[in-house]
């Protein structure tokens, strides 16, 4: 698979929080994988959903629990 810096599923991306500079990584998996405890979070969710089809240096708004956050995507790795 080309590295092409494009957010798939199996992709594990490394965001920035822009207003806090906090970063953070997740794995994009199936939905019986995803565990948010181990940054495996599933191709359905809300954060997957707003990352797919993004690449690195992309921002992105995702709609959180605590509201909408704007991230950047720092990095994007194919394990």
């Amino acid at each position: 698979m080309p590295n092409n810096g494009k957010v798939i599923f199996g992709s594990t991306v490394t965001l920035i929080d822009v207003n806090t500079d906090d970063e953070v990584t997740y794995q994009i998996v199936g939905d019986d994988e995803a565990d948010i405890k181990q940054n495996l979070i599933s191709v359905n969710s809300p954060i997957a959903r707003g990352l797919i089809g993004k690449e690195e240096g992309d921002e992105v708004s995702i709609s959180t629990p605590g509201g909408v956050k704007e991230f950047e995507i720092d990095s994007v790795k194919y394990i």
